[in-house]
């Protein structure tokens, strides 16, 4: 069983920069790939990013390629999000998630990140 915990979501302008934060309950955390994935109002969940559990390898969706870095430090069961030259279509809830291969079996609670033109 593993509890995800996000935060360092908030209100920035277009242009601006955050960086969320995923922590992660559990022993095992290096054994998990994490990804993390965002919903914007009326739309579906969509991915965003993902990581290996070495995090020697990284995989992004083309809508923030360049502008999104994911993270992790297996030392401190974290997952990181850097997010920058963010964007009004940015604005969602963004979640971060646990899992093996494709399967995501863990997910957190979201963080609401709002980009304001």
């Amino acid at each position: 069983q593993v509890q995800l915990v996000e935060s360092g979501g908030g209100l920035v302008q277009a242009g601006g920069s955050l960086r969320l934060s995923c922590a992660a309950s559990g022993r095992t955390f290096n054994n998990y790939r994490m990804g993390w994935f965002r919903q914007a109002p009326g739309k579906e969940r969509e991915f965003v990013a993902r990581i290996t559990g070495s995090g020697g390898s990284t995989y992004y969706a083309d809508s923030v390629k360049g502008r999104f870095t994911i993270s992790r430090d297996n030392a401190k069961n974290t997952v990181y999000l850097q997010m920058n030259s963010l964007k009004p279509e940015d604005t969602a809830v963004y979640y971060c998630a646990a899992g093996h291969g494709v399967v995501y079996a863990y997910w957190g609670q979201g963080t609401q990140v709002t980009v304001s033109s």
